[in-house]
């Protein structure tokens, strides 16, 4: 570390909907914040396509354009949004201490984590290849299931989270094709009894997703019986993938409290850390709903959370 490090009220690691909330009352509260971006700036909504259940966007607005719009306002209250990922923490005394990039050490009165989640996929050429251009591919049924009302679709997962969402695209799309790669489901009973004897959905077990079938949209899927070696093909308009997701949190794990899958434990009914000063947003917290708009009001109660601790602390 540099012998002289930069020092800032509030440091706000990670955008997307949480980080770039944060920034706004961050900002509007004096506290002179520095956001920085990290590896994928905006987040997961950087590969979202259109966002329609985001309040007063009334005509919907694509994913990136949003976020772009959230940059821009965090801004206009002077924000100081700066590229960079930050590769490791020190929360072992105060001010803390974070190294963006490998090489430059910044100090920060109060730290906000931003990281959110990523999803986990199958890693495919023809899933990837529709997932970024907005083809059909999808890790969020709540988010985009409303796209495919009264069609067929697919998902991918035997877990509680692929069984929810199974549930909920149901009630929109004329069937669901849930692809399980072992013969039984990994969720609960009362999860499973749910997809089970629901008429719109039939489950293939022992299945595994060869290829997302489709040039510029999702046309169907291309599927291998792992028991029969028998491959068959479905005909889809969405493919859903529900096989989990990862917390960007690993650089924080030394420090800070987190659960099995790595989520950031905070403490009831407030943002705050077991680490003094530290506060979480966001998908870094939430393995529940993971929703922009749930990120953005937990971004600000972390910024009311720290503008407090500040405001005690006698540094604002």
């Amino acid at each position: 570390m540099s012998e002289e490090a930069e020092h800032h009220k509030c440091l706000i690691i990670g955008s997307g909907p949480a980080g770039y909330t944060a920034a706004i009352y961050a900002a509007r509260a004096d506290m002179k914040p520095v956001l920085y971006q990290g590896e994928e700036p905006g987040g997961q909504l950087m590969i979202t396509t259109d966002v329609e259940n985001y309040p007063g966007y009334p005509q919907g607005i694509k994913g990136p354009e949003m976020m772009e719009e959230f940059k821009q306002q965090a801004e206009r209250f002077n924000t100081d949004v700066r590229f960079g990922f930050v590769t490791s923490v020190d929360f072992s005394s105060l001010p803390h201490k974070v190294v963006v990039d490998n090489k430059i050490t910044m100090t920060a009165d109060a730290v906000i984590i931003s990281t959110g989640a990523s999803a986990n996929w199958l890693g495919l050429e023809s899933e990837m290849r529709l997932r970024d251009s907005g083809g059909g591919v999808s890790a969020c049924a709540v988010c985009d299931g409303f796209f495919y009302k009264g069609q067929d679709v697919a998902l991918v997962g035997g877990g509680d989270s692929a069984c929810e969402e199974a549930t909920y695209l149901s009630k929109l799309c004329s069937k669901v094709s849930v692809i399980v790669r072992k013969d039984h489901f990994r969720a609960s009973k009362i999860m499973q009894a749910r997809v089970l004897e629901n008429d719109k959905i039939e489950v293939l077990f022992n299945h595994e997703t060869q290829e997302v079938l489709g040039e510029d949209g999702v046309e169907g899927v291309r599927l291998l019986n792992n028991k029969t070696n028998e491959e068959t093909e479905i005909a889809v308009t969405g493919f859903f993938v529900a096989i989990g997701h990862k917390p960007n949190t690993d650089i924080f794990k030394e420090w800070l409290d987190t659960d099995d899958v790595g989520y950031i434990v905070h403490k009831p009914d407030s943002s705050a850390t077991n680490i003094e000063g530290v506060f979480v947003s966001g998908d870094a917290a939430d393995s529940v709903y993971r929703q922009a708009v749930t990120a953005a009001g937990t971004g600000c109660m972390a910024a009311l959370d720290a503008e407090r601790y500040l405001t005690d602390k006698g540094l604002h």
